[in-house]
């Protein structure tokens, strides 16, 4: 019983640690955007550059290897990503871009999380 409320919990942190670096990505990366597209000053690009610098730091946290935190990553990224658009572009996601994340949470659940010997 011990064990399996270990490995939730694993999980969970895991998963947490998956959406606070994609917001960590899209957050330097719309800092930069701003700096670049919109002229803002550049101490949104310092900032931006800030924030992306955590978000390289973020995947060392996760209980797995680089490229298989890397490749479960992208699956959460498309699902954040939606919701950043949603509510930072007021682009609501269709169905496809629904079942696309759906999908790609499916592979990402396999890849990072399936018991392995």
């Amino acid at each position: 019983m011990g064990d399996d409320i270990d490995n939730q919990m694993i999980i969970a942190k895991s998963i947490l640690f998956f959406i606070v670096t994609g917001i960590a990505e899209l957050g330097g990366a719309y800092l930069i955007w701003l700096w670049i597209r919109e002229g803002k000053s550049a101490w949104y690009a310092l900032a931006g550059g800030v924030v992306l610098f955590i978000y390289g730091i973020l995947p060392t946290l996760q209980p797995a290897t680089f490229g298989r935190v890397q490749a479960a990553y992208s699956g959460i990224f498309m699902l954040v990503a939606l919701f950043w658009g949603w509510g930072i572009d007021k682009v609501a996601p269709d169905r496809f871009d629904i079942i696309g994340a759906l999908m790609a949470l499916f592979g990402m659940a396999i890849i990072m999380y399936a018991p392995r010997s």
